[in-house]
């Protein structure tokens, strides 16, 4: 239950709310918004019904994710990127971080094309364990120097509640990659971090499941979530990687308030189409872009087939600004 209380009343009527339900049921509180978890309107004291402009009952499990607790938007900020706001926020970078002189110059790239985040993946979740893994904590080490040289944040996934500590002392954002949307202990510790949260949508799960997996960070103590639509698993991946759900991005942004971005990358797995879908997904009003860039992809760690070179990344960088420009005058 959500109670919508009147400004000049908000802020007595929340205490008596928070005394009445004390060690008993969950209360969350946005400005003149009080939610308690389980509450039925018989158990709400006689006052706090008075003061109220409005009583909601049908509340989603992730109450603190839902716009009905939240009504505005949620603008995650750091040193160089707001995600959420009125700029189209780029992200970009190689798959893995293969070598310091490769994330250097990737970061230069990235940098030229307008991306305030270089992204990169010390530690990388492989299908086949013989895969490359990632460089680890050198990895996370070069990546830093490299944003820090180009004046960018840092964007990487961590893959284990074990790492967050160590992820944390290089990152601006945590990544947390589809196959852990529902690793629930690592979303308990990087909800217990004041650092912002980039959550993908796991390839198999519907819209509720990505709120309620962005509910147990919020449930920690971070309100920093961006979520990440990057496709999902359907019936047919012979021409592209994953099925790009663009619908995801309007309704998500109807009901919850964490800024939207998309991954066409993933969501293409093969480089030609990922220009498209990342128009698509910034004209469907996405709040920003994660990208795979190389200079070499045919030779590229992991994820080779799905990287933009850096000329055809720029023109894509390009055309995104001119579409979001575009959408942004129609709000």
């Amino acid at each position: 239950m959500i109670i919508v209380l009147k400004k000049d009343e908000a802020k007595e009527e929340i205490e008596v709310v928070k005394k009445a339900f004390d060690g008993k049921k969950q209360v969350f509180v946005h400005e003149n918004r009080v939610a308690v978890q389980g509450a039925k309107a018989d158990e709400i004291p006689g006052e706090v019904l008075n003061a109220a402009e409005d009583v909601i009952t049908n509340v989603p499990a992730a109450v603190q994710s839902s716009r009905l607790l939240h009504p505005e938007d949620t603008i995650v900020k750091t040193a160089h990127t707001e995600v959420g706001g009125n700029k189209l926020a780029l992200m970009a970078g190689p798959c893995s971080v293969e070598s310091e002189e490769h994330i250097h110059r990737m970061a230069k790239v990235a940098k030229e094309a307008g991306a305030t985040v270089l992204r990169g993946g010390a530690f990388k979740p492989r299908t086949s364990p013989y895969s490359f893994q990632g460089l680890g904590e050198e990895g996370l080490k070069y990546l830093r120097e490299a944003a820090d040289e180009n004046g960018m944040d840092v964007i990487t996934e961590v893959m284990d509640d074990e790492h967050v500590e160590l992820v944390g002392k290089y990152t601006d954002f945590f990544q947390i990659g589809a196959r852990n949307m529902q690793n629930f202990s690592l979303l308990k510790e990087v909800g217990k971090t004041k650092i912002p949260v980039a959550l993908k949508r796991g390839m198999s799960a519907t819209i509720d499941d990505v709120l309620n997996a962005a509910e147990y960070i919020a449930a920690c103590g971070n309100n920093q979530i961006i979520l990440i639509e990057r496709g999902i698993r359907t019936f047919d991946n012979k021409y592209t990687r994953n099925t790009f759900d663009v619908g995801a991005v309007p309704v998500l942004q109807q009901l919850t308030h964490y800024p939207v971005i998309v991954d066409p990358s993933h969501a293409a797995g093969v480089w030609d189409i990922v220009t498209p879908l990342a128009q698509a997904g910034v004209a469907a009003g996405a709040s920003g872009l994660i990208v795979e860039i190389h200079d070499d992809p045919e030779h590229a760690f992991s994820d080779g087939p799905q990287a933009l070179k850096p000329d055809t990344f720029k023109e894509m960088a390009r055309r995104c600004e001119e579409i979001h420009k575009v959408v942004s005058a129609w709000k």
